[in-house]
């Protein structure tokens, strides 16, 4: 996994990381805190020269293509500590989050991303809304294309709830024409998937 530094605007100690544990550390328990991650140390101290993360991330869309602006990204999480997986979709344009989904027990970050992607088309779809949809699982987007997830994940009692989503997600893709683009995101080009939960 490709080094990151951490910005903390507003928690214990505010300023540039290059841990995310030495950053969870300022912002876990923090009323309203504020961070986010780079994949250099130069963005890193740019952003929190900006002063705030709202600034930031409005300087990082208005640098983003136009074409990627117009669209949508998604992103999964697996927390280390619990072992819950969250996934999400926001608006690239102005990093309003469409939807959030989880906890799911017993999943991984693949899977995610599929529901991730599959639950960004449906809602994509039942709009007539063409924009591309963007997510950092090479593996995830395989699945879109196939309409099927192949994960290797043992179904247990714990997630079986979430199978019966990835059987639903099957279904839907199998069943439903759409019109998006489904896309990797460049974050070597673009910096960190906006949909992305800090999590590292």
């Amino acid at each position: 996994m490709a080094k990151k530094w951490y910005v903390v605007w507003r928690g214990r100690v505010p300023g540039v990381y290059d841990a995310w544990d030495a950053a969870r550390a300022q912002v876990e328990g923090y009323p309203n805190a504020a961070y986010k991650s780079f994949t250099s140390e130069a963005e890193a101290l740019a952003a929190f020269a900006a002063g705030d993360a709202h600034t930031a991330a409005q300087q990082t869309r208005a640098a983003l293509p136009p074409k990627v602006r117009t669209g949508y990204a998604v992103d999964a999480a697996l927390s280390s500590a619990d072992g819950l997986m969250f996934y999400r979709c926001v608006r690239i344009a102005d990093g309003v989050e469409i939807f959030r989904h989880g906890p799911f027990p017993d999943a991984t970050n693949n899977i995610g991303e599929f529901l991730a992607i599959v639950d960004a088309l449906r809602w994509l779809t039942a709009r007539a809304d063409r924009s591309p949809v963007f997510t950092d699982s090479n593996n995830a987007i395989l699945w879109v294309a196939h309409a099927h997830c192949a994960t290797r994940l043992p179904r247990t009692a714990n997630n079986d709830a979430l199978f019966a989503r990835i059987a639903e997600a099957e279904r839907w893709l199998m069943e439903t024409p759409y019109c998006n683009a489904v896309l990797k995101w460049r974050t070597d080009l673009w910096g960190e998937n906006p949909a992305d939960f800090g999590r590292k």
